[in-house]
């Protein structure tokens, strides 16, 4: 849709329409459902992640490596620049890839950043300086190295968990062999002390892996009764949104989608790749929100319904990568054009928040 076109769009409700568990999502229908969408930030450069640090916006760029600020009328200011983050595109030449600087979180004053870097993927955690305005970034610290990094599949997405844990989610970097080997961090969503020890309570003693057989997870957040809820990057035939279960095994590569097989958790619900290809999640209200790129449209998904989806922002502004959930309470949906997969119009990238029912 042209530049115009999609800020035209920011006046008007967006649709709804409800689809089945395996269904392709149709497009959108009567304006039910949520707010109107007001654009809140733009000119953002591969924008991957956004985490908040005492009310502060802070947005990570992929490719540029910067930990963006913003400030309330959405301006931003470089807060610093991860070192060492690159991009891994196909054989070099500058082709876009799938690592670089990705998920962020913040607890107790730190950021906690997942990155592409060395041949390697790692977390690093860097004390945050300053106020709203003037943060910045402190020394690296390693929290946990050794993550297989490829130019695709490198998962990236942190978060901190209600029990005060980290939480990583991480791709199988193109060894799809790995998904299933417990022994390996990739293909996995792992779970961390903060300073990267391994919890007591984990499944797998002296291990951070929490669960595996994963393709490229890249959304996790949890309900309001401390349960977990992942998306993940399909192959050719199913995307899945996941409930994890400590020490449950997802099926990649023997199983992709819902299988029924024994041994495997089968997801909750599943879309083809092109009506979807999840990346960020959120829950929010009464529901599951998350952001799809190839598919260009957000996702609602019930709490009370698993097995059905809504459908809001069909193609209004291209690839979306992450929704979180603002200290206000409203979402923020973060889009993609300007990643190398995308068609950026003008203003591209950019934030948009909404407003959602408690």
């Amino acid at each position: 849709m042209p530049g115009k076109a999609r800020l035209a769009a920011a006046a008007a409700v967006v649709g709804l329409v409800t689809t089945g568990c395996t269904a392709p999502p149709a497009e959108d229908g009567a304006a039910v459902g949520t707010s109107a969408a007001e654009i809140i930030a733009a000119g953002l450069d591969a924008p991957w992640s956004i985490a908040f640090h005492e009310g502060t916006p802070l947005v990570s760029e992929r490719d540029s490596a910067r930990i963006v600020e913003l400030d309330d009328d959405g301006a931003g200011r470089e807060a610093g620049v991860i070192e060492g983050a690159a991009n891994r595109g196909e054989g070099g030449g500058g082709a876009a890839g799938e690592g670089g600087l990705l998920g962020i979180a913040v607890q107790a004053g730190y950021l906690y950043t997942y990155l592409t870097a060395g041949g390697e993927n790692r977390i690093e955690r860097r004390k945050l300086s300053g106020a709203a305005g003037s943060l910045g970034l402190g020394l690296p610290e390693t929290i946990l190295d050794g993550i297989e990094a490829g130019s695709i599949h490198n998962g990236g997405r942190l978060a901190l968990g209600p029990d005060g844990m980290l939480y990583a989610t991480t791709g199988d970097a193109g060894n799809r062999g790995s998904a299933q080997d417990t022994e390996s961090l990739s293909g996995k969503i792992l779970r961390m002390s903060p300073d990267g020890g391994v919890p007591e309570d984990n499944p797998f003693p002296g291990s951070l892996v929490y669960s595996y057989g994963h393709r490229n997870p890249q959304g996790i957040a949890w309900d309001a009764e401390g349960v977990l809820y992942a998306s993940e990057f399909g192959q050719n035939t199913w995307d899945e949104l996941n409930v994890i279960q400590p020490g449950g095994n997802y099926g990649w590569p023997e199983v992709e989608g819902t299988a029924g097989a024994e041994g495997f958790n089968d997801p909750v619900q599943q879309w083809a790749p092109a009506d979807a290809s999840p990346s960020g999640i959120a829950v929010a209200g009464n529901s599951v929100y998350v952001a799809n790129l190839r598919g260009e449209r957000l996702l609602e998904v019930p709490l009370a319904g698993l097995d059905t989806s809504t459908v809001y922002l069909t193609r209004e502004y291209g690839r979306l990568r992450d929704v979180v959930r603002g200290p206000d309470g409203s979402l923020r949906v973060l889009t993609n054009n300007t990643d190398g997969r995308g068609n950026p119009e003008p203003g591209d990238d950019r934030i948009l928040r909404f407003s959602v029912a408690d």
